[in-house]
């Protein structure tokens, strides 16, 4: 097996972590890779190194040492977006705060020996699809969530989501979040969504301070294509999109964010068939 190690440098105890995963990894018999980006922080400590796209392609496994992370090299959320044309699995190693996407504590480094021998469970994980008016100046795609919010403090966006070109809901407040089941203990949660079984085929919809005393989260079935409409109240000012907490995109409000499932995914490696269901367990109840 060649694993691609990808530690997230940002994180103070990476680059010890990263060495003692590595060094895991071999003892089990596997080839570690890491980036030739990374390579001035382990010269002279053994280690293999490739470009990026080299080691996407030559890699049985992605492994990261950071958390769930955002924009940062080294977390899962990025790295699922850069190895998405590569169908390589990945396994995080937490040392963020919540990483709840990882599966692996930096105290539990013989997971990484069962790794190597083939003893885990590949969890199929869906991803949206994202684009503004169907056009070629926004497309992208997002493990967790699309984040379309207002752009100032003092304003408020109306929103209309419609499905399959049929309007179902309306909402003014701060803006609306569309979740995967994976992301649905991110934001929408923080929002008031549901927590839905990551292995559902849908996608969740919820409105971030809706002015209303009552605006529910709405779920979809996975074939369905949704259009989210916009407008101010205030006149024509900007909004603002994000895709997995990216650093968001300005689009006008009178864009169009068209969101459907992909029919690519996203394979994570866990230990435990209920992997999810123990991390809201552990990480969001707190014990």
């Amino acid at each position: 097996m060649t694993v691609f190690l990808i530690p997230n440098l940002k994180k103070e105890n990476a680059v010890p972590t990263a060495l003692r995963a590595a060094k895991t990894l071999r003892g089990a018999g596997a080839r570690v890779l890491l980036s030739d980006a990374v390579r001035e922080y382990f010269v002279g400590m053994g280690q293999e190194f490739a470009e990026d796209a080299k080691a996407f392609e030559l890699c049985d496994v992605i492994v990261t040492v950071g958390g769930d992370g955002t924009a940062s090299n080294g977390t899962i959320l990025p790295a699922a977006r850069q190895s998405l044309g590569y169908n390589k699995p990945l396994l995080g190693i937490n040392i963020g705060r919540m990483g709840f996407l990882a599966t692996v504590e930096a105290y539990e480094m013989e997971k990484l020996e069962r790794l190597v021998h083939g003893e885990y469970i590949l969890d199929r994980r869906s991803i949206l699809s994202v684009s503004v008016d169907g056009q070629n100046r926004f497309r992208q795609t997002a493990l967790n969530d699309v984040v379309i919010s207002k752009s100032g403090i003092s304003q408020t966006v109306d929103v209309e989501i419609f499905c399959d070109d049929i309007l179902v809901n309306h909402y003014q407040g701060d803006g609306v979040v569309i979740a995967t089941p994976t992301g649905s203990t991110a934001y929408s949660l923080s929002a008031g969504g549901p927590v839905l079984d990551a292995h559902i085929a849908g996608l969740v919809v919820t409105p971030i301070c809706a002015h209303s005393l009552h605006s529910p989260s709405m779920v979809f079935s996975a074939g369905r294509r949704l259009r989210v409409s916009l407008s101010s109240p205030l006149g024509p000012h900007n909004a603002l999109l994000s895709c997995d907490g990216r650093s968001p995109e300005t689009i006008s409000c009178q864009d169009t964010v068209d969101v459907a499932l992909s029919d690519k995914y996203i394979s994570l490696i866990c230990f435990n068939e209920a992997d999810q269901f123990e991390a809201i367990d552990k990480k969001l109840k707190g014990r």
